[in-house]
């Protein structure tokens, strides 16, 4: 089924979003961006219903496994009539996407309120962005928990996999992930290399307050780095700790997505298949928040008189790259307790082409993830290479 908002929708949707209040790092705050937003929407709207009903599941199943049953925050945080006496189970959240389609339709089309919850986690392929100087291709071990000592704010990230040829939660496909500690670094690269320990970061240009990457010298530190299968409902639920920022880069989580791999003794992992590379993001009022507690506070960053890069600001316009096609690459976050330190959890979900196969390749000086995609017959019942 593939569903494009009339134009009096359309319109209807866009003079309410006009006045809602909005950030940027949720979208588009001017009339000329919501109208482009929708444009480029409008071929993801086949799957809007299914991820929204997903998405509310997923909170729903988390909070009970977590907090006895108790929602997150109240009710209004989730979809009204979405999953109502439901668990995640994959048969249940099947039939309850096929009951919801309708309203669902609805919901996007004329309920600007309600279609702004779920923006984030709307059902498009998500663009590719570079994986960066810090990917290690040995030693990301296969685990949920990632934090290993790290020391900061407790942070879970439930990733879901969409496959959007079919709409549907991809089960048994490897999620990667990894990402900077609480003051800015990563495993295994603790320092800049001798020679540019005085280096300024650049003063213009794609790569404006970016400094050269810092070398691997240490080959044994694994934190803040992981893979897990995803469940068979589509989800890979992870343990870490909020990442920090670095100069030239805003608040980020770096992703890859892999639907064939082999596990070595070690407990890591080798990719026979890339189907994604990409980035997640935070609102920067909540990157704002953080930064005043310890040890974000202790961020290098600070003792030189630099400030953080908003998102918008992003070097090599990764930020803004990662908005292609109108995906929302922003977590949705919740808090886990009654206040932020007692943690957060962050709900996305990432539409990948499971048929396709991606070879990366890192370019110091563009966000993009410069590589080939290629076409793969694949069955989509087992995801193995026809």
């Amino acid at each position: 089924m593939k569903f494009v908002a009339s134009l009096s929708a359309a319109a209807a949707a866009l003079g309410a979003l006009a006045m809602l209040p909005t950030t940027s790092a949720h979208g588009p705050e001017t009339r000329e961006e919501v109208v482009k937003f929708l444009d480029q929407q409008a071929t993801a709207y086949h799957c809007a219903p299914a991820v929204a009903a997903y998405t509310a599941a997923r909170k729903r199943s988390w909070a009970q496994k977590v907090l006895g049953g108790a929602p997150i925050a109240d009710q209004n945080r989730f979809i009204d009539g979405y999953f109502e006496a439901k668990g995640l189970d994959g048969e249940v959240v099947k039939k309850g996407i096929k009951e919801l389609e309708e309203e669902g339709k609805r919901i996007m089309a004329c309920d600007p309120v309600v279609e702004s919850k779920i923006r984030n986690s709307t059902c498009v392929l998500a663009p590719q962005s570079t994986e960066g100087p810090y990917y290690h291709t040995e030693a990301h071990p296969i685990r949920s928990n990632m934090a290993e000592w790290q020391l900061g704010l407790h942070f879970e990230m439930d990733v879901g996999v969409i496959d959007v040829e079919t709409c549907e939660p991809v089960p048994n496909i490897l999620v990667d992930l990894w990402h900077a500690n609480a003051t800015g670094h990563y495993a295994g690269h603790p320092e800049p290399a001798p020679h540019l320990r005085d280096e300024k970061p650049a003063a213009s240009g794609l790569r404006r307050g970016l400094l050269s990457a810092y070398p691997r010298t240490n080959h044994v530190d694994t934190f803040l780095r992981g893979a897990l299968p995803t469940d068979q409902n589509g989800v890979a639920h992870f343990v870490s700790t909020f990442p920090g920022y670095y100069t030239g880069r805003a608040t980020h989580v770096h992703i890859k997505v892999h639907n064939e791999w082999s596990v070595l003794p070690n407990g890591s992992f080798t990719s026979g298949n890339l189907v994604h590379t990409g980035q997640f993001f935070f609102d920067d009022d909540l990157n704002e928040s953080i930064d005043k507690l310890w040890p974000y506070n202790t961020n290098p960053i600070i003792a030189l008189g630099r400030t953080r890069t908003r998102n918008w600001e992003d070097s090599l316009q990764i930020y803004q790259d990662a908005h292609d096609n109108g995906y929302m690459p922003t977590f949705d976050v919740e808090k886990i307790g009654g206040v932020l330190q007692d943690g957060l959890v962050g709900y996305i979900t990432v539409g990948v082409n499971t048929s396709a196969s991606y070879k990366p390749v890192w370019n110091p000086n563009s966000g993009r993830a410069g590589g080939v995609v290629e076409q793969k017959p694949i069955d989509k019942a087992t995801h193995e290479e026809l």
